[in-house]
């Protein structure tokens, strides 16, 4: 079933200095952005931030669903995929306004139960000007979805990178993206509620890092997508891999955690 909503709301943003150079930081780079600089792509998830008191949080401490995003009766919530388009930099230090629009609500029975997914598009614009177009799936699943079998990564990239990743690195992450889903930091959480084998690993934190292997291959993004196949542990050694416009990462077991196509 498909609900079309056309719901908005705006949100303006100072796009604090400090907050992306602690960003660089924590990614492992000098921290060396000034006012004015334009920001690497992907920069813009930390600012925007919903502040909610403890009251308007759900169990995972995301912020409960309504009056934006619809409640649709399903409890657990992952970031499922993204489509970005490039029109021009961002700039640190300027200030943003973001329209965020639910473009739509979609219902379905999978294989495992039912899933609910919705469709935001963020229409980013800086100095009066559309900087950055971008949309995000959510999916919504029942407590006690089985999880479906991931598929097997390709083996035939040009270029890899081994990534690991520490609870550090996911506590900073969540704090600077104001995230509160306890999968990330929350281990008894994220094992007997949620059902993961540990910590899991921002699926937007991954997608930053195949857009950051994309831009050092093709110089310019002017176009980016990604859909998350699996979920990464903490624990685990993962490995971003690119051929011929295509990211992916992939788990040490050879599943497919994340599969992206760039421009």
């Amino acid at each position: 079933m498909h609900d079309n909503h056309s719901i908005s709301q705006t949100r303006s943003d100072p796009f604090d200095l400090s907050r992306a150079q602690a960003l660089q930081a924590a990614l492992g780079h000098l921290p060396d952005l000034r006012t004015g600089d334009p920001m690497p792509p992907f920069y813009h998830q930390i600012y925007f931030w919903d502040p909610q008191p403890p009251a308007n949080l759900g169990r995972d401490g995301h912020p409960a669903t309504g009056p934006f995003i619809p409640d649709l009766g399903l409890p657990r919530r992952m970031w499922a995929a993204g489509r970005l388009a490039f029109h021009r930099p961002l700039f640190a230090g300027v200030r943003a306004e973001r329209t965020a629009t639910i473009e739509q609500v979609t219902r379905k029975q999978g294989r495992s139960g039912p899933l609910g997914f919705v469709t935001i598009r963020h229409d980013i614009k800086q100095r009066g000007r559309l900087a950055l177009t971008e949309w995000q799936e959510l999916v919504y699943r029942a407590d006690g979805t089985a999880p479906s079998t991931p598929p097997v990564a390709r083996t035939d990239e040009s270029d890899a990178e081994t990534v690991t990743f520490d609870t550090t690195l996911l506590f900073r992450y969540s704090a600077l993206t104001f995230n509160g889903h306890r999968i990330h930091y929350d281990e008894t959480y994220a094992r007997q509620v949620e059902g993961y084998d540990g910590l899991v690993v921002h699926g937007p934190l991954l997608a930053h890092l195949l857009m950051r292997l994309a831009k050092r291959k093709l110089g310019t993004l002017t176009r980016f997508s990604y859909r998350a196949t699996a979920p990464l542990m903490q624990h685990e050694t993962a490995t971003l891999c690119w051929k011929d416009g295509q990211a992916w990462v992939r788990g040490p077991d050879g599943r497919q955690c994340m599969m992206a196509d760039a421009g």
